[in-house]
């Protein structure tokens, strides 16, 4: 079986870990090898210390890359759920493991500071935050994305199901 990456980027909130866990169930119950791995979980164990410079920030992804790239190599599908802010370390990944498919999963900010039960957003946008992806640090969206989801304008099982089926256009599943 081929190994492939799947790899979400969006800003905090968007539905990223949501609807890749989604996909990571869906491939478990077909009995596909994967893993997921989830941008809060790698900080807390492979990037524990790094903070959120740029220079920081693409340690974490690049980390992360590392790490999925061993997993496609040994026929797992490796999916990633990671804000991954910068279009150039993405790329990079793109460059390096093979089957790297994007998933950008958008979302309007004004929708972003609603969800957001913790009131990060509100305390960003009212200049008490720094280092907010989007906010106050930048985001630079894919420019060409495999599949482009917009979370406020469908449920998460319709992104999933989306993107199951390019997966499978593709020839990946």
């Amino acid at each position: 079986m081929t190994g492939f990456a799947l790899w979400f980027t969006g800003l905090s909130g968007a539905g990223k870990s949501t609807i890749s866990e989604l996909i990571y169930e869906r491939l478990k119950a077909t009995g596909h090898k994967v893993e997921l791995l989830d941008g809060d979980e790698v900080r807390t164990h492979l990037s524990k210390g790094l903070g959120f410079s740029k220079e920081d920030r693409d340690t974490n992804i690049r980390r992360i890359g590392f790490v999925c790239e061993l997993l496609v190599r040994n026929g797992v599908i490796a999916i990633t759920a990671a804000i991954s802010p910068y279009r150039d370390v993405r790329d990079e990944l793109r460059a390096k493991i093979p089957n790297f498919v994007e998933v950008h999963v958008d979302c309007p900010i004004k929708v972003l500071a609603a969800r957001d039960v913790k009131g990060l957003y509100k305390k960003a946008l009212a200049g008490e935050l720094g280092h907010f992806t989007g906010i106050s640090d930048p985001y630079e969206p894919p420019l060409n994305p495999e599949v482009r989801i917009d979370s406020s304008s469908e449920t998460p099982q319709q992104s999933a199901d989306r993107i199951w089926s390019k997966l499978e256009a593709m020839g990946l599943l």
